[in-house]
Formats: structure tokens, sequence, C-alpha cells
């Protein structure tokens, strides 16, 4: 029998949580987008797209997007919101579209899943000549006192991921870098949904899985950042890298 890792079980957690998933996660900054995204009228695949959140940004500036993503469940949720885009179960692995498909390939909060040269190499099939793969992430900015503490009381960050600094590899050339600064207006029901949509606490046991999210309960009772406020900013950096076929 296949030995399956602790990361496997984690990368494929997130179907069982598609509707708290949509709900709870932020979206992408314009700025990133515009960036990410090359000039005039491009093709583009959402790999890896969950629910959506990016596609719908790209969907709404009048591009053709396209979305694959391992679970029925998730592409089920995206297709309530955008049912006229086009879903396909797959993997970055596995990507089930023709060669030369694409002009730019577009992989949000997903890339630290995947077998990168298996990835890459598969990417590279389905874009057209010059074609660029796009990785985004959205992190928080730890620097901020509470949300310092939220990562010590989930014993969570995102750093682990090298979000900064991914690697992506052969076929594709040097790697360009973007970074940006925003907040996303956050209650506080939707930040104990934000890490319940987490894979490490959606396969947790019931027992760490209450004590990770009444941690966070505590924080909002009682930090002065957060107590007593039905609204308020959550800090992100988000970081993008986009790279051509060499």
């Amino acid at each position: 029998m296949a030995h399956t890792s602790l990361h496997e079980i984690q990368a494929g957690s997130f179907g069982a949580a598609a509707a708290l998933y949509e709900r709870a996660r932020p979206t992408y900054p314009s700025e990133a987008l515009d960036w990410l995204l090359p000039d005039g009228s491009p093709e583009i695949l959402d790999l890896g797209a969950g629910t959506g959140k990016l596609t719908r940004l790209v969907a709404e500036r009048g591009l053709h997007v396209e979305a694959v993503d391992p679970s029925e469940q998730m592409l089920a949720e995206l297709k309530q919101l955008l049912p006229e885009v086009p879903t396909h179960v797959g993997s970055a692995e596995l990507i089930p579209v023709p060669d030369a498909s694409f002009d730019a390939v577009v992989v949000a909060q997903a890339w630290h899943w995947v077998d990168v040269p298996r990835a890459a190499a598969e990417v590279a099939r389905v874009l057209r000549p010059g074609g660029q793969l796009g990785l985004i992430w959205n992190d928080r900015d730890d620097r901020v006192d509470w949300v310092r503490e939220l990562s010590r009381l989930t014993a969570s960050t995102a750093r682990s991921m090298a979000v900064d600094n991914p690697v992506i590899g052969p076929p594709f050339g040097q790697i360009e870098y973007f970074v940006t600064e925003w907040s996303y207006p956050m209650t506080p029901e939707g930040l104990i949904e934000l890490f319940a949509s987490r894979s490490y606490v959606i396969i947790a046991p019931d027992d760490e899985r209450a004590r990770i999210l009444g941690g966070i309960q505590q924080l909002l009772d009682h930090h002065p950042a957060l107590a007593g406020r039905d609204e308020f900013e959550l800090p992100y950096i988000t970081y993008a890298s986009r790279a051509r076929i060499a």
C-alpha cells in the first residue's frame, strides 16, 4: 500500500471545507494582479483555482480564463459564482488541457503543494511560446503585534512556504518579484473561519482544532486592538513571482 504523507493529506483536505474556504479566504490586491498578468488580452489558466478567489478577478477584467483544481467540491463552489468559466479536475502535475493552450498560468496560494519539477514541465507544456507562469500568495503581516500573537497561538506561518522566494526551475528562466502591503476587512467570526479553513486545522483531531480556535477567540476577546470590535483590518503582505519559458 502506498504511504500517504501529511503533506498530501493536507493538500487534499480542502474539498471537505469548500464552502468555508470560499467564505473565509481573502481576495488579492489589484496592483499585484496588474503586475502578474501579461499585457493585452492573454488567455489565462488558473491552476489550483480552488473556489475561484483569483479566477473571478481575472474574469472581471474581461479575459478568457479556465480553472483547474483537484477538488470537485472546490470547483463546484467556483461554478456557482462563475458559471461561464470552464473548469477541469486535475493537478499541477497532470493538467487536463491540450499543449500550447494558454498565454499564462497563474497559481494562487498553491505552488507549495506541488511537485515542482513535474509541475514546471507540465505548465510549460500548456503554455504557448513565450508563455508566463505567475505565482501569488497572501501572507499575514506578523510585524503587527496582534497578528504575530495570532501566528504564535496557531503555530502557523506562511514564511515556511518560501512565498517570497519560490522555486520554479527549468524550463523557466529568471524569476521576477513583486511585493505589496494591504489589509482586508475582517470580523471576529471571519477570523475564526479563516483559520478553520486552513489545511492543518481541517485535518487536526477535534481537541487540537478546539484548542486552536479557542485560542483565537481568547485573542479576539482580550487583545486591546480587537476586543469589543465588530470589524477590523487584517494586514497582509502579498508576494508575487513570475517567470517565462527560457
